[in-house]
């Protein structure tokens, strides 16, 4: 398989995809942004608050 067989294999592929459009894209991608920054604020808390018992129990 060559790279230009390779290449026209792919270009005939991308054809039958079916791509979202450009409002579900925004969509897609504000979910995604939203939900990191919310699973970043959660697991931060929890980081934040077992630190401080650690410091508060086991470091006089």
């Amino acid at each position: 398989m060559g790279l230009m067989n390779f290449f026209k294999e792919t270009t005939s592929e991308l054809k039958h995809v079916s791509w979202p459009s450009r409002k579900q894209t925004i969509v897609y991608t504000a979910l995604v942004i939203i939900i990191s920054v919310a699973v970043s604020l959660y697991l931060g808390f929890f980081d934040f608050a077992f630190v401080n018992i650690i410091k508060n129990f086991f470091v006089s």
